[in-house]
């Protein structure tokens, strides 16, 4: 029978204790595992690489080898990888990018020749051979992005239903940027551009390009849905919210899954819209908030934001699902066939108890839309987690990117460890 259980305030209906199941399978030269790791019914998992200097987002080739960013040394590393029995491991581990390429995103084009990276100033492009693994001199095709402080990821993501496109994410300068009012300060949103335009002259990130979405105060993930086509984004919302000088940031704002339409439809009636931040945000636990008619996701104003006229909240964009505070989602992955979405969410460093430190899954329904509803507090599946946070952050699992490869395998890092790990079953 099932049963609700809490996860750090979430609740998620397990079927029985089995679903949880500790299991380690390591490749050779990983050591043994450090943590208490525990997996939802169906999964398994092993561990591929140790010792990196902060992975974060990730990529998997035409040739089916594995591509990450490694942050702590402005670096992509790639695995040729091979199957030994019944999990994969590395075949070979090399360095094939350095000079501060990146501290975060990592995307290969639509067919595979040419990668992506991103740092606080540029997207840079390079030529890829996917078997060889050589790659040519970068070249800047997004710039003027660098700034002192603020969130310093630049997700990028492409698109395979419109191959010319990448989409570049910056979020805010500050827990309330105020200036993101203005959509022309180009923080705290999504633009996309050309591709084809950039390699033959570097654009201006606030200049050029088109907006998809703003209002949106840190987007770490980005990614499509490979059935419909769909843009998704992750967000990471603010922190230490009062209202009415009550503090209410250990249980608000929530996190946020957005949809922003698909990319070539010329009637995208999602494109360019404003999710709220800084003035509006949205409810993880309404009771807490204590606005009368609040749900889970509807936005409200807190205090110390830009002011708003009386109701505009109510007018901007909301999330399509909501998660709980400061659990921090980092990236979003769909599966083959689209009917389900995995988050790695990074966790919490300002909540007490800690909560996050986990992947979860998302269910979708033959309309290429989630299936629990925007309200839902049970929408997300437990996948792979620490079966307890006390060592947390600093000593745990802590999920920064994932990937799938052709075979359906979920490669997921670990920044803080410095871990891969691959999870079957996804």
């Amino acid at each position: 029978m099932g049963q609700l259980t809490l996860f750090g305030g979430l609740l998620v209906l397990v079927s029985t204790l089995t679903d949880y199941v500790s299991a380690q399978s390591s490749c050779p030269g990983t050591g043994n595992e450090r943590f208490q790791l525990k997996l939802g019914n169906g999964y398994r998992y092993s561990k591929l690489a140790t010792g990196l200097r902060s992975p974060r987002h990730m990529a998997v080739d035409t040739e089916g080898n594995l591509l990450v960013a490694e942050a702590g040394g402005g670096t992509v590393r790639r695995f040729v990888l091979e199957d030994q029995g019944d999990i994969v491991c590395a075949q070979s581990n090399t360095q094939i990018i350095s000079g501060q390429a990146t501290n975060h995103g990592i995307v290969l084009s639509a067919d595979g020749k040419t990668l992506f990276t991103s740092n606080l100033a540029t997207v840079k492009a390079y030529d890829y051979n996917a078997a060889t693994g050589q790659v040519g001199q970068g070249k800047d095709i997004v710039t003027g992005m660098s700034v002192t402080g603020g969130h310093p990821t630049r997700t990028v993501t492409t698109s395979k239903w419109n191959p010319d496109t990448i989409l570049v994410a910056r979020g805010s300068l500050g827990n309330i940027d105020a200036p993101t009012t203005d959509q022309a300060v180009a923080r705290s949103i999504i633009k996309s551009f050309s591709i084809s335009k950039g390699l033959q002259t570097p654009l201006d990130y606030a200049r050029d390009g088109e907006v998809l979405a703003w209002g949106l105060r840190n987007i770490v993930g980005v990614t499509e849905d490979p059935v419909f086509g769909g843009i998704w984004s992750v967000e990471n919302q603010m922190d230490q919210v009062h209202i009415n000088g009550r503090d209410i940031h250990n249980d608000n704002p929530a996190e946020r899954l957005s949809y922003h339409g698909v990319l070539n439809d010329t009637e995208n009636r999602y494109k360019g819209l404003n999710y709220g931040y800084p003035s509006c945000v949205p409810a993880w636990d309404p009771e807490n908030v204590g606005i009368n008619g609040l749900l889970v996701g509807s936005l409200f104003k807190p205090d110390g934001v830009p002011e708003v006229p009386d109701g505009e909240c109510a007018n901007r964009m909301t999330g399509r699902l909501h998660f709980p505070a400061h659990t921090a989602p980092l990236d979003i992955k769909f599966n083959s066939n689209g009917t389900a979405a995995y988050i790695a969410f990074h966790g919490s460093w300002n909540r007490n108890p800690a909560d996050g430190y986990r992947v979860m899954r998302v269910d979708f329904g033959p309309d290429g839309q989630p299936v629990q509803p925007v309200t839902s507090k049970t929408a997300q599946v437990p996948v792979f987690e620490n079966s307890q946070m006390a060592n947390c952050p600093m000593s745990c699992f802590r999920p920064a990117g994932l990937a799938f490869d052709q075979k359906g395998r979920l490669f997921v890092s670990s920044d803080t460890s410095g871990d891969i790990y691959v999870i079957y079953g996804a």
